[in-house]
């Protein structure tokens, strides 16, 4: 794979929202299955495409790239081996690679809905060291959207529940409670436990909500969101509201780091 489709591929990987780990043969002294320069790309799933020369000191760098993004640490090391002793190969060289890891340590949120409010919304979120993903089945009102959220286009946003990234702050503002409803049973009843649920609208709305989550055998211990969303300030201008909101993600995101 040339470098120019890995470089393609990496950024399919990063629209799609997937983390992934670049591994670069950044110097070869003495003999190596690999020329500098040689390139991999890893995932959480594992290898995903390039090489860095296969055999043991890939499958080395595959396991360090995975320990990245699964454990944590810094987003960027350099790893210094001799093959024989560190990787065990007969190869009498020595290599450095650099692992760089991508979108595991931006903040994912995830808004059902490309309305008014969202689209305010959206525009502060891209000024924030976040994921930001939008769903909704109106295209054109996603197409409104700043360029650096990701958007998904989809008659059946409930759907979309299962492949909602790890972590993930989830806002409903879809055109209504009977949009947002599906949405909310989709996340409640799922296995997955979401650090803020949110949901635009009053508290009468709110209570119809709950009743119709209890409806859907969603035990009410287990519907926990927000709604009305953002903290009292401001007016019910968009883009008052909008900032409103972003300052209560704020703060729940904090409160979780504080522990």
């Amino acid at each position: 794979m040339s470098h120019d489709s890995l470089l393609a591929r990496a950024a399919e990987l990063a629209e799609r929202g997937s983390p992934l780990v670049v591994v670069t043969l950044a110097e070869v002294t003495g003999s190596a299955p690999s020329d500098t320069g040689a390139k991999m790309l890893v995932t959480a799933e594992g290898h995903d495409s390039g090489t860095v020369g296969g055999g043991r000191v890939e499958a080395r760098a595959i396991d360090e790239a995975l320990k990245m993004l699964t454990e944590g640490g810094p987003a960027c090391r350099l790893v210094d081996w001799s093959l024989k002793a560190d990787v065990g190969m007969t190869c009498g060289g020595r290599v450095k690679l650099l692992l760089e890891r991508h979108g595991a340590d931006e903040w994912p949120l995830v808004v059902f809905g490309a309305g008014h409010v969202a689209q305010a919304l959206a525009r502060i979120l891209v000024t924030l060291p976040c994921q930001a993903t939008f769903i909704d089945p109106r295209g054109d009102w996603l197409a409104k959207l700043p360029e650096r959220v990701r958007t998904i286009e989809t008659d059946d946003p409930p759907a979309e529940v299962d492949r909602l990234p790890e972590g993930a702050f989830v806002l409903c503002m879809t055109r209504g409670h009977k949009s947002d409803l599906p949405v909310l049973v989709r996340l409640f009843q799922s296995d997955r436990d979401w650090p803020y649920v949110g949901v635009i609208g009053s508290q009468a709305k709110a209570a119809v909500l709950r009743k119709e989550l209890a409806a859907a055998g969603v035990p009410a211990e287990q519907a926990v969101f927000h709604c009305p969303i953002g903290l009292p300030i401001g007016t019910n201008h968009p883009g008052e509201i909008a900032v409103s909101i972003a300052a209560q993600l704020l703060e729940a995101r904090d409160a979780i780091k504080a522990g």
